[in-house]
């Protein structure tokens, strides 16, 4: 297998940048761009240990930078492979050059998430560990970067295991009592149907993780909606902590949607700011109301934003009305003016209700943990694994499917071959899921998702 090399580090200007190389003539490609300060050779550095010295390109006559190269020595180190990392000045050219010195010393360049491909290939981690690993690299929360690191612990897969395991225990027993039906002890697969049900419920429950594990992934669609002039753009601009959205006392002011990511509840919230709520002759206004009421449809969790120094209209009882059965925080905006506004009956309507005044920072604490109990990002179980992503549910949903029919199929009569054709189907399910059974364009498709220098 060739030798590969990667910058492992951002494209960016910083500190410093790091050059991973892996594979067979890692040190050999290491020790042409390299060279230790001292008398030390790479040759003469054990796993684990560091030196510092200078980098070379031209084929070892021209100083590019000083540097540190670490060493670490097959099986032990990520990919399994050799493993030299040369730390040098975090300049974008000075970066590429260094990394340009190693392909001419003989490194291939490496492909999109090689070198965790690598660590795969060598059973460093298996296909959920790798994806976790992508996960933790992309995880724009607190809580879905524990559970990404959850994964990459293992979680996800010693589910699975155990599910697997359950079901090949009973799918040899049916296979060997068919082989050998005069050596063994009757077999009574009615019996089974018990763990096959409770292997049905623990991967249903993985099933629901999925939304939620998606939600805290890529965020949640949030919408902020109320009449005008009640402090939507005021709370936005709280929300972001900038003035993102305009603030005036004129009506109508945001026609257009306004979107930005904030962390908010332990979550990473899409949030927008909608046009007011209010019939008005205005084609532009219109339009925003239009576009809010649409991006309303999509929103898992809703501001419901209420002036408390003006009584309920009509635009908020429309709004009221709108949004039944919907996941909503009640906003009353401008506690620090007099109260006109009916708080019993709001408190009736939605139940979740958030005091605040916006152009106050110290709401923002209130806002945290108001959300923070309505999703709820805590009721998925880190330690119990969650479905990651599509391909992984799709998985899980072939081998519920499966093992549905085998229960179906045992409580009607079937055979025992046919049953276990079934728990065989379900099997092969679960090992595409933990990358046990998987082919070669699945990998791909997972490994495209990579960064090349990781």
């Amino acid at each position: 297998m060739s030798t590969i090399a990667a910058i492992a580090t951002p494209p960016a200007t910083g500190g410093i940048s790091v050059i991973r190389i892996s594979g067979e003539k890692a040190f050999d490609i290491a020790a042409a761009v390299f060279k230790p300060a001292g008398n030390k050779t790479i040759a003469e550095m054990k796993g684990y240990t560091a030196a510092y010295g200078n980098i070379y390109g031209g084929e070892g006559k021209e100083r590019l930078d000083d540097g540190v190269l670490l060493v670490f020595r097959a099986p032990h180190s990520y990919t399994g492979e050799d493993v030299a990392e040369l730390t040098c000045h975090g300049g974008v050219l000075i970066t590429r050059r260094v990394l340009r010195a190693c392909l001419d010393a003989g490194a291939r360049l490496a492909e999109a998430g090689e070198f965790t491909r690598r660590a795969l290939m060598a059973g460093k981690m298996t296909l959920t560990q790798a994806e976790a690993v992508a996960d933790i690299i992309n995880s724009k929360s607190d809580q879905f970067l524990k559970c990404a690191a959850a994964q990459l612990d293992g979680a996800l897969y010693q589910k699975i295991s155990g599910i697997k395991q359950t079901i090949l225990d009973l799918a040899t027993e049916i296979s060997a009592w068919i082989d050998y039906p005069d050596e063994l002890d009757s077999f009574e697969i009615s019996s089974k149907i018990g763990q096959l049900a409770e292997c049905r419920l623990k991967i249903k429950l993985l099933l629901e993780s999925f939304d939620v594990g998606q939600a805290l992934r890529d965020g949640i669609s949030a919408a902020i909606v109320g009449k005008p002039n009640v402090g939507k753009s005021t709370l936005m601009n709280l929300l972001v902590g900038c003035e993102r959205s305009i603030v005036t006392d004129i009506e109508g002011t945001t026609t257009d949607i306004v979107e930005e990511n904030v962390i908010l509840g332990g979550a990473l919230l899409r949030i927008a700011d909608c046009a007011g709520i209010r019939e008005t002759d205005n084609p532009v206004e219109r339009i925003g109301v239009i576009k809010m009421e649409k991006r309303l449809e999509h929103s898992q969790l809703v501001f419901a934003v209420f002036d408390y120094s003006r009584p309920l209209e009509a635009e908020d009882y429309k709004l009221i009305e709108k949004l039944k059965g919907r996941n909503v925080l009640c906003v009353i905006n401008k506690l620090d003016l007099d109260n006109k506004l009916d708080m019993a009956y709001l408190a009736a309507k939605f139940g979740k209700v958030v005091e605040i005044s916006a152009n106050d920072p110290k709401s923002l604490k209130l806002l945290n943990e108001a959300v923070g109990k309505l999703i709820n990002p805590e009721k998925l179980d880190i330690s119990a694994g969650f479905i990651a992503n599509e391909r992984q549910r799709a998985a899980a949903v072939r081998a519920e499917t499966a093992i549905e029919a085998a229960i179906d199929g045992i409580n009607k009569g079937v055979t025992l071959d046919a049953a276990g054709v079934m728990l065989e189907a379900a099997l092969d399910s679960l090992m595409e899921l933990t990358g046990e059974n998987v082919s070669d364009e699945i990998i791909d498709q997972v490994f495209k998702k990579f960064c090349v220098g990781k």
